[in-house]
């Protein structure tokens, strides 16, 4: 990316469409739905066999309902990795929340790619199996996007590809803020995707770090993590193009932070360094304004928990502002993580309701946090802080406001 003149202006960064595909339903108004009622996305692996493996659960996508959805709109869909449908669905939706939107750049978050073709490619050698071309060809991480392109009719669209572990989904939004912030482009696509896959799931278990029991974030018994998969794709432009067309804004990237505190390849620096340098970061952008909800990145594991925990508190002081993850009922969609919670935010922002941090039963003493605890909240909700934290010690938040104006 190419630094702007340090006199360029400052743009208002737009949100004028939104899709989501997950465990817990496929549109906005399933997740919205199940968001609502607390209704977990997560159960027993189907897409293939996890008999050996220490924890045999996941959030996953009703694969017979996508094929449906996306054979319907696109015949060539069967052909292609599932990931592909996923990404697709949820553009599809974004635009058609925002009719006119046209991209001049596409940034996409992920970590897997068509990773599961690639297991079926490397268990085909050394035979000659007849789909080997077509299972390399739809492996690599861009080829969900270009599909997607295509798929919409805007083939042609730059596209960047963000693989920064599990931020990569908020890293791909950040980096389209600053696009349109600093003037250099008006109006982008992003979003992130990931589809769960073999060895993924055997890597987190062989870790220890996905649980056998239930999924429990914040929970002082907590025990571990449980895999999800999904995507979210936003229509993102500079606020005066938005308001020159006549488009709903439904609402607005004001803050994005970013940091890397490099403490361990898997687990953060125990005293939330990272964390609390990614939102603090986010909040200086924004100009420092009041939070209303946090949506935690809030994996459940031991390690991850306490360093958010204590980043939140420090920030915003014991039981400042209402906190929950809702990996508790999706799972850890990985690369598309930021992007679905960033959906979710926003349906928050949208329904005034906050998400609840479901299978939460005992406070742990380590902090003193306002947990969202097991049903969601009706609350006054004007901006939302959006966190992500991945492997290797990759840091990023997002600050999302109400997009109306004189909103609550």
């Amino acid at each position: 990316m190419i630094a702007p003149p340090l006199s360029s202006p400052l743009h208002r960064v737009a949100i004028t469409g939104f899709g989501v595909v997950s465990p817990l339903g496929i549109g906005l108004e399933e997740n919205a739905q199940a968001l609502r009622c607390g209704q977990s996305g997560i159960g027993p692996v189907h897409t293939f066999d996890a008999t050996g493996c220490r924890s045999q659960t996941a959030g996953e996508v009703d694969d017979a309902r996508l094929r449906a959805a996306e054979a319907t709109a696109d015949r060539q869909a069967r052909r292609r990795h599932r990931s592909s449908r996923m990404l697709t669905t949820a553009a599809r939706e974004a635009r058609e929340m925002a009719p006119g939107f046209h991209p001049e750049a596409l940034v996409i978050g992920t970590t897997s790619g068509g990773m599961s073709f690639g297991e079926a490619f490397h268990r085909s050698l050394p035979g000659e199996a007849r789909q080997g071309p077509a299972w390399l060809a739809n492996y690599a991480p861009q080829k969900a996007a270009t599909d997607m392109l295509g798929a919409l009719g805007w083939g042609g669209v730059p596209c960047q590809i963000i693989a920064n572990a599990c931020a990569s989904g908020t890293n791909a939004l950040g980096h389209a803020f600053a696009l349109i912030r600093h003037g250099l482009r008006t109006r982008v696509l992003a979003g992130g995707y990931d589809a769960i896959s073999e060895m993924v799931f055997v890597g987190f278990d062989s870790l220890q770090a996905a649980t056998p029991e239930k999924c429990r974030p914040f929970c002082a018994t907590r025990t571990g993590l449980v895999l999800g998969e999904g995507a979210a794709v936003f229509t993102l432009e500079a606020w005066e193009s938005a308001r020159a067309r006549g488009a709903h804004i439904w609402g607005e990237i004001i803050g994005y932070g970013l940091s890397t505190d490099n403490h361990h390849l898997t687990q953060p620096h125990p005293s939330g360094i990272g964390p609390r340098l990614a939102m603090q970061r986010a909040l200086e952008v924004a100009g420092n304004p009041g939070v209303d909800y946090i949506n935690a990145h809030g994996t459940a594991t031991p390690f991850n928990d306490a360093t958010e925990g204590a980043a939140i508190e420090e920030l915003f002081g014991k039981g400042g502002v209402p906190v929950s993850s809702t990996k508790g009922l999706m799972g850890h969609s990985l690369g598309a993580a930021g992007a679905v919670e960033a959906a979710f935010s926003l349906l928050a922002l949208r329904d005034q309701l906050l998400p609840p941090n479901v299978n939460y039963t005992t406070p742990d003493p380590q902090w003193e946090l306002d947990i969202v605890a097991n049903t969601a909240r009706p609350a006054r909700v004007r901006r939302v802080l959006s966190n992500s934290f991945g492997f290797g010690g990759t840091n990023a938040s997002l600050i999302l406001q109400h997009g109306e104006e004189g909103a609550p």
